[in-house]
């Protein structure tokens, strides 16, 4: 959504011996949230993911990464370069990261994403795995905002709406929305989603929910002040001395609270990150950055902000780390 939507076809899974729970979202003193036992938030445990491999982002290979296949996969990534690929596609496009992202969601990535974020049944396996996940941290996000209380009236700043996901179900809830994305695209679609949904009330005779206010705008540019700003999947873009700038800024743009998601950094998940950037597959992606959780709170303890809640969201080819910050 994000986000310019996030690349999570970087990032992969398959494990038959899974077991499901559900997250939970707890105060900073750990207390736990009572949340609904609701399918949006099962989750299963982090023993173990994979990563994509010759183009299973389109269904055709997915390589099963066993725990035993971790120091033979270490030693083939230390003789790799996978990041020669991204300076030739920074190359093509004349620009630096932001450039690539640019215009990878502007082109074949915009096609790519508005079906895995749409409902068309035109997707593999993994594109609807991914759905899935991305619709479990919309829904998780709306429930965080929503446990406060009603969201009627209150400023929403969707940093990197993507096609909006988010964006429409928060103007359905009452909230004014301003939504922006990198991709000139996401927000054409993201207008065009929204115009389908909100501008007549189902019962034809209560008021419709005010359209959001869309702009094609990087994080960087953004400006104004707002109750909430929600930031969804959009930190995968941003290596981490960027990301530190871009969270203070986020927070310097909210009164109230900032939600953001972003992949969580450990060593498994970056050792079959970098697995995936060996088998770029037939399309260009976007460099993936993984954030550990205690560098985002290093962050935002700096511009005087701490995490109120926090919560987990993966599916077979999805994950994402949910927080909730607060001023402090």
């Amino acid at each position: 959504m994000a986000f310019s939507a996030s690349l999570w076809s970087s990032l992969f899974v398959p494990n038959p011996n899974r077991t499901n729970c559900f997250p939970r979202f707890s105060l900073a003193n750990q207390k736990p949230l009572k949340l609904p036992l609701s399918t949006a938030f099962v989750i299963p445990p982090l023993s173990t993911a994979t990563a994509e491999v010759s183009g299973a982002i389109d269904g055709t290979t997915i390589a099963v990464i066993s725990g035993g296949s971790v120091a033979a996969l270490a030693a083939v990534l230390s003789l790799a370069d996978p990041e020669r690929r991204r300076r030739e596609q920074a190359e093509e496009v004349g620009g630096d990261d932001k450039e690539v992202v640019k215009e990878y969601f502007n082109n074949s990535g915009f096609e790519r994403w508005k079906k895995i974020y749409g409902d068309t049944d035109e997707v593999n396996r993994v594109q609807r795995d991914i759905r899935v996940g991305h619709s479990k941290t919309v829904e998780s996000t709306l429930q965080m905002l929503k446990d406060e209380g009603s969201l009627e009236g209150v400023t929403v700043c969707d940093a990197g709406c993507g096609t909006g996901s988010l964006s429409i179900p928060l103007a359905k809830e009452g909230a004014v929305v301003t939504a922006s994305d990198i991709s000139a695209a996401m927000v054409a679609e993201a207008e065009k989603q929204a115009k389908e949904q909100l501008e007549a009330s189902e019962d034809g005779l209560s008021r419709a929910p005010m359209m959001p206010k869309f702009v094609v705008k990087d994080l960087e540019r953004l400006d104004g002040k707002y109750d909430t700003v929600v930031c969804l999947d959009v930190l995968i873009h941003y290596p981490q001395n960027k990301a530190d700038g871009m969270i203070a800024h986020l927070a310097s743009l909210a009164n109230n609270r900032l939600v953001m998601s972003f992949a969580p950094k450990t060593f498994y998940y970056d050792l079959l990150k970098r697995v995936g950037e060996l088998f770029p597959g037939p399309s260009k992606a976007t460099r993936a950055y993984l954030h550990s959780e205690a560098d985002v709170e290093r962050a935002l303890r700096k511009v005087g902000w701490t995490i109120r809640k926090r919560g987990l969201i993966t599916t077979q080819f999805y994950f994402a780390k949910l927080i909730e910050a607060v001023p402090m």
